[in-house]
C-alpha cells in the first residue's frame, strides 16, 4: 500500500494521493451501478473499501475503521439483492419508499449511532480530527447503505446528507480527490434518486392479469 499511498500529482494547490483518487474512482463507479440496480454495485463497493482503508490506516484511525464497516455492510448489500433478484421483470431487485416506521428507525438509529461514535472519536482523539462530523459521515454512509441493500428510495436521500458534510470535510483533512468525487456524487444522487423514485411507483402498481407486462 505503500505506493498506492504515494502522490499522484497536484491539483489547485492540493496533494492527490493514488489510493485516495482510485478508491474514490471506484466508489463512484459501484453509485453508478447502484443506480442501475446492478449487483456489481457491491463488489465494486466492497473493492473501494479496500482500497480507501489501506488509504486511511495508520494516520486517519476513524476514517480507515469506517471503510471496514462499508467492506461488511457491502458483503450485507450483495447478500440482500442476490436474495432479491427476479423481484421485477427486468431481473433486478424491486425498489421502494420506506415506510414511516422503518423511517424512524434509521433516523434514531442514525442520530444514537452518531453521539456515540462522536464520544468514541473524543475519547480517543488519534482515531479522528473532527470526532462529531466524521462520526456524521461514518454513520451516515452506514445508513445509506443499510438503505441501499434493501432498495429503498430514501438511500439516496441519505447520500446528500453525507455529501453536504463529506465535501468539506474530506477538503479539510486534504482528501482533495474524495472531495471532488462527493461533488459528483450529489450530482449522481439527484439523477439517481430520481430514476428510482419513478420506478418505486412502476414497481408498487399491481398488473392485470393478462395485460401486457
Amino acid at each position: 500500500m505503500n505506493s498506492l499511498n504515494s502522490e499522484a500529482f497536484v491539483l489547485f494547490g492540493q496533494h492527490i494521493l493514488w489510493s485516495d483518487m482510485i478508491g474514490n474512482l471506484f466508489g463512484l463507479a459501484a453509485l453508478a451501478l447502484g443506480w442501475r440496480r446492478s449487483i456489481w454495485t457491491w463488489p465494486v463497493q466492497f473493492l473501494a473499501g479496500l482500497i480507501l482503508f489501506g488509504a486511511f490506516f495508520g494516520h486517519l484511525t476513524g476514517s480507515a475503521g469506517k471503510q471496514a464497516v462499508v467492506m461488511v455492510v457491502a458483503l450485507y448489500g450483495w447478500w440482500q439483492w442476490q436474495r432479491g433478484k427476479g423481484q421485477t421483470e427486468d431481473g433486478h431487485i424491486a425498489v421502494r419508499f420506506a415506510t414511516w416506521r422503518e423511517r424512524g428507525a434509521m433516523v434514531a438509529a442514525a442520530a444514537a449511532g452518531t453521539v456515540a461514535v462522536a464520544l468514541l472519536f473524543k475519547a480517543y482523539p488519534t482515531l479522528s480530527w473532527d470526532p462529531w462530523p466524521d462520526a456524521y459521515i461514518f454513520v451516515g454512509t452506514i445508513v445509506a447503505m443499510y438503505a441501499q441493500a434493501r432498495g429503498m428510495v430514501e438511500f439516496w436521500f441519505a447520500w446528500l446528507l453525507v455529501d453536504l458534510v463529506g465535501v468539506p470535510l474530506n477538503f479539510a483533512n486534504g482528501y482533495a480527490f474524495s472531495g471532488f468525487v462527493y461533488v459528483i456524487y450529489g450530482a449522481l444522487v439527484l439523477w439517481g434518486m430520481r430514476d428510482w423514485w419513478l420506478r418505486s411507483r412502476r414497481d408498487a402498481r399491481p398488473v392485470l392479469e393478462g395485460a401486457p407486462a
